[in-house]
């Protein structure tokens, strides 16, 4: 019996020693010494250092129970620019935490060694610690590492020797080397992680070059940071390069500044994952925090987007009854005792949605989050990054404008604004003349739409420079015209309104004031949801003026245009021949079958097909949501003016 029992607690403890945390942060106590427990040894090596010249000291750990009989896998823990081989021993206390963990069974037993990362003669943390000489030594520890410290560590202890037993990890100069060290020379670390790494961390390019390889050869990359830590962009820029490529890591936020609370708590979920099989599923729920939102009013958290893209919302409200968050799907939020009420929301789609707050039933966009003319309203917005996003991302590349202008409108008698995306080189290259694509907003925006929920200009600008799309001017008007109200009367009293609109006012206006190429085939119109309504009627009924055609999410509304789509209709039977010559490009795009306008448009699709008109359709999921827009113009616009 005590056999059997002496079995199944070793294969408790077994199976704990493999299990990846369970929670997410460190429990209280975790850095507390325990007097009944068994412990570890600290002790002071010194090796010679063939790079530097010299001999040089580090801090080693062995664990409770070290055995010169049995092998170890280690970890490499470095200081951060201002410490030396003991900041962590003095600072961080590891020697406790890790006892603890093993007490525990939560980590596999590893030798742990803090070296001194400045590779240099006087190696001590005097001086100007950021002297140029100093800080080249830090860089130069490489080699002193890799050349000196490992096989002296190798000859010394018995560990074992291949990467897959081999981690690095270190604290803000020494996160940065880590990562630098760690990523570049993956035929040596499998292990790596970067807590509130510096800027001495090497460009994410330079660090992952090539990211299948990273995919293949790393066992856990981790990037940890304090969310007031004012070197966070490092952390984050590495994440998003990571993420973007796909290499799987964890990118864990936690409230904390540039101390060694962070650290603390960084080396104490960091080694649980060490030197056993690991859930790279899992990786996305391990953080405290997520991320700001892009689209966040400067200097405020919330909302926070977690790796896993679910939305974290955080709104005082002290005297309110009920408050919730309208993002398609309503949350309800919790009040906690400071009067914050909170919520998670599931996992968000990419790109770009509004949302409300709704605090006692009154829908009201959230202070805290920038606001955008949608829904026919102001609301907020909040932009959910993915993988795919690189088309509309700020680069390096020549940028055109985005020009805001006046004019009055003799169909409406008023003054009126138009937006207009002038490409790169615009206003240098005054002898060219350029084509022209006017583009539509959808029910309850205005002008504003494809300039700031669109990224037209990011588009453009990153189309053109690749050579993907040629230079054009984007005209981006108000479509709001008529009497408004949803019904068959004022929508078909806006369309022939704002036919009017673009032949009488428009066009002349933007071909006046700007050097455009005034022809057919220099021409396009294209529009989403009630843009491509319009595009549907004036474009089609003017195939003279316009030799392109884009219609995103739209389609004739059924049953209650079904008059106006068939004098269209009729329109088109009658002008077949002369359509299919006009047009070089007519464009039909939906965000799959959960776009709200998809049945509409499959069945005027069917009744192109019928009546023999020439077409293309595409579909990107995504419904009836500026994500699909974005997409549509990125692959719309290089078929244009060729």
């Amino acid at each position: 019996m005590k056999q059997l029992l002496s079995f199944f607690i070793g294969m408790l403890i077994t199976a704990i020693a493999f299990a990846q945390p369970s929670e997410k942060q460190a429990l209280r106590g975790f850095d507390s010494l325990q007097q009944n427990i068994p412990h570890g040894t600290i002790d002071t090596i010194v090796y010679e250092s063939k790079t530097v010249g010299t001999k040089r000291r580090a801090i080693i750990y062995t664990p409770p129970g070290y055995s010169k009989k049995i092998k170890y896998p280690v970890l490499y823990l470095l200081h951060g620019i201002g410490g030396d081989e003991k900041e962590w021993l003095n600072g961080g206390t590891p020697q406790v935490i890790m006892d603890n963990l093993y007490a525990q069974g939560k980590v596999q037993p590893m030798i742990i060694v803090m070296p001194n990362g400045r590779a240099m003669k006087d190696d001590r943390a005097i001086g100007n610690i950021f002297e140029s000489a100093k800080v080249q030594a830090f860089a130069t520890f490489e080699k002193d590492l890799l050349n000196d410290l490992i096989p002296f560590i190798e000859k010394k202890y018995n560990v074992y020797t291949d990467r897959e037993n081999r981690a690095i990890a270190g604290l803000s100069m020494g996160g940065g080397q880590s990562l630098n060290f760690g990523l570049g020379n993956l035929d040596k670390f499998a292990w790596v992680g970067g807590f509130s790494s510096a800027p001495n961390t090497k460009a994410p390019e330079v660090l992952v070059p090539d990211p299948e390889k990273a995919k293949q050869q790393l066992k856990l990359l981790w990037i940890s940071c304090g969310d007031a830590d004012g070197l966070i962009s490092f952390s984050k820029r590495t994440h998003d390069y990571l993420q973007k490529n796909d290499v799987p890591h964890i990118y864990y936020i936690e409230p904390g500044v540039h101390d060694f609370k962070v650290w603390k708590n960084g080396l104490y979920m960091f080694s649980q994952f060490l030197f056993k099989p690991v859930d790279v599923s899992k990786f996305s729920s391990y953080t405290v925090l997520g991320t700001p939102a892009a689209t966040n009013l400067r200097s405020s958290k919330y909302p926070q987007i977690l790796p896993d893209s679910r939305v974290v919302f955080r709104i005082k409200a002290p005297d309110a009854q009920k408050v919730q968050i309208d993002l398609g799907k309503k949350y309800d939020m919790m009040k906690d005792t400071g009067g914050y009420w909170i919520a998670t929301t599931d996992s968000i789609s990419e790109g770009f949605h509004y949302y409300s707050l709704l605090i006692d039933g009154v829908a009201l966009a959230d202070p805290s989050s920038e606001t955008f003319y949608g829904m026919g309203r102001m609301a907020s917005g909040i932009e959910i990054p993915f993988k795919g996003d690189d088309y509309y991302a700020e680069k390096d590349v020549p940028h055109g404008d985005i020009r805001i202008k006046h004019y009055y409108s003799s169909v409406t008698r008023s003054w009126r604004d138009m937006y207009i995306y002038t490409p790169p080189g615009y206003d240098a290259n005054t002898a060219d003349k350029y084509p022209v694509l006017y583009i539509l907003h959808g029910g309850g925006e205005d002008e504003r739409g494809w300039a700031t929920q669109g990224k037209t200009d990011l588009i453009l600008d990153n189309l053109i420079a690749a050579h993907k799309a040629k230079p054009m001017i984007i005209v981006m008007p108000d479509a709001n015209i008529g009497m408004g109200g949803f019904s068959s009367n004022a929508i078909e009293n806006s369309l022939k309104m704002f036919e009017s609109e673009m032949k009488q006012v428009i066009i002349p206006f933007v071909e006046k004031n700007y050097r455009v190429i005034s022809d057919p085939n220099s021409r396009a119109l294209a529009g989403l949801s009630m843009g491509g309504l319009h595009t549907l009627y004036t474009g089609i009924n003017n195939t003279d003026m316009f030799a392109h055609l884009g219609v995103f999410s739209s389609g004739w509304i059924k049953p209650m245009l079904d008059k106006t789509a068939d004098a269209q209709y009729d329109f088109i039977k009658n002008n077949t021949a002369k359509i299919n010559s006009d047009l070089k490009t007519f464009w039909i795009a939906m965000g799959g079958k959960e776009d709200i306008a998809y049945n509409n448009c499959q069945v005027m699709l069917a009744k192109l097909d019928e009546l023999g008109i020439k077409h293309s359709y595409y579909e990107y999921p995504g419904g009836h949501t500026w994500p699909v827009w974005r997409e549509d113009l990125y692959v719309f616009a290089p078929l244009l003016f060729k």
